[in-house]
């Protein structure tokens, strides 16, 4: 063999598919042909394809914007049974990428929503919905009886609570985040056949990055359109793994980013010193998996309520001076809500702006005591203990941010 064939054969085996994750239903009734016959008609599904997909059983965390397009087309695509978990309720500014709900759902329980939706779309399908946080104590049990699942949760402490539960238990994990116009996708496998080799989230990324270091949708934003097109590449794995055809996501990455039109796909490998997760942390909570932020000085809180009480008292009495708030949140935030008056200095801009005695920050705090404020208090936080370790003095942070100002003292302010 020359070397050249022997690198054909290697690329040929790179391209070959892992063998079907499920064992197929005996046989489709009438309705079911019907339904599926489009699938019927490919090569790569099939009767055969098909029948596998009607015995499949899937766990899909979330039911927010990558959720919404996986749910979907899971079960149009005659998937047997779909466990969906999520512990929040719709909103309006969910709608605009969360397209499995509609203005009638808002409030209601988003697997309560999704489910409905979903038994109008295929009947046939069992759908368990589950209002729950996912959390060390209950991981184990929700995998329990799925063949595969896919992750399209909003927050670091779920993700790798999932992919770890998913490396202790063996099962393939199909993940994907969003992020603006971006978004990654990959499948993780810690016991796929040979000669796949096994690769995970934390071959990738080790660990999750710093509580509050990177913004939320909620924060930075996200176009509705990339939650569509990366969970529908998400729930197509999900199905060449069931049938066993095409070539999956595992050990590769998918980086794309639909404002450049950009899409590319790197190799990932299996990190040789990384000792394997062989059981979840103890104790509940979503934080269970994720890293403090950096030491440093903490800076002390004040609570909505308190703050428009210390505002209301320093205005009437003309007395201790007025609390100066700052709002450290990104332009599109602030041009949904903002607490006023209030001085705008981004947190990316806000070691600076510290720096300079004549800047904004240095006016304000000449003026009165500064309280920073965010979206929900992490930021600010993280803010307001760089503006005490710059030398500023009786700094604080608002206890919740806007969203507690709203939810306390002006309900009138729009949520994001």
């Amino acid at each position: 063999m020359t070397p050249a064939s022997r690198d054909t054969d290697h690329r040929d085996a790179d391209r070959r598919g892992v063998p079907p994750l499920v064992e197929p239903v005996a046989g489709l009734s009438a309705e079911e042909r019907s339904l599926y016959s489009r699938h019927l008609l490919l090569d790569a599904v099939g009767d055969e394809g098909q029948r596998r997909l009607r015995a499949a059983s899937i766990l899909v965390v979330g039911a927010g914007g990558l959720g919404a397009p996986i749910l979907m087309y899971l079960a149009a695509a005659g998937v047997g049974r779909i466990t969906v978990v999520d512990d929040d309720d719709v909103d309006t500014g969910n709608l605009h990428r969360q397209v499995i709900h509609s203005v009638g759902t808002v409030g209601r329980p988003k697997v309560e929503s999704a489910r409905d939706r979903l038994a109008e779309l295929a009947p046939g399908v069992e759908v368990e919905a589950l209002r729950i946080r996912l959390d060390p104590l209950n991981m184990t049990g929700v995998l329990d009886g799925h063949h595969l699942v896919l992750d399209g949760s909003d927050n670091f402490a779920t993700r790798y609570l999932v992919s770890d539960a998913c490396e202790i238990a063996g099962i393939p994990l199909i993940w994907g985040t969003i992020d603006r116009f971006r978004a990654q996708l990959a499948v993780f496998w810690s016991r796929p056949p040979a000669p796949a080799e096994a690769v995970t989230l934390r071959d990738l990324y080790p660990a999750p990055p710093p509580a509050g270091s990177v913004p939320s949708c909620a924060e930075a934003g996200v176009v509705g359109a990339l939650c569509g097109t990366v969970g529908s590449m998400m729930a197509m794995e999900a199905v060449k793994l069931i049938t066993g055809s095409g070539r999956s996501l595992l050990g590769r990455l998918v980086l794309m980013d639909l404002l450049e039109s950009t899409h590319r796909t790197v190799t990932v490998r299996p990190d040789p010193s990384r000792s394997p997760v062989t059981a979840l942390p103890e104790g509940a909570g979503d934080d269970s998996c994720e890293v403090p932020a950096a030491a440093g000085e903490q800076a002390p809180t004040v609570t909505a309520a308190a703050l428009a009480s210390e505002l209301d008292r320093s205005g009437a009495t003309g007395g201790a001076a007025a609390p100066v708030l700052v709002d450290v949140r990104g332009a599109g935030e602030r041009s949904i809500a903002s607490i006023e008056p209030s001085v705008w200095v981004p947190l990316d801009t806000l070691a600076d702006d510290a720096a300079d005695p004549t800047g904004v920050l240095g006016r304000a705090a000449a003026t009165g005591p500064l309280v920073v404020y965010c979206k929900s208090g992490v930021r600010s936080a993280r803010a307001a203990s760089t503006l005490l370790g710059s030398g500023f003095d009786g700094v604080r942070s608002l206890e919740g941010g806007i969203e507690a100002w709203t939810r306390d003292v002006d309900p009138s302010l729009p949520g994001y």
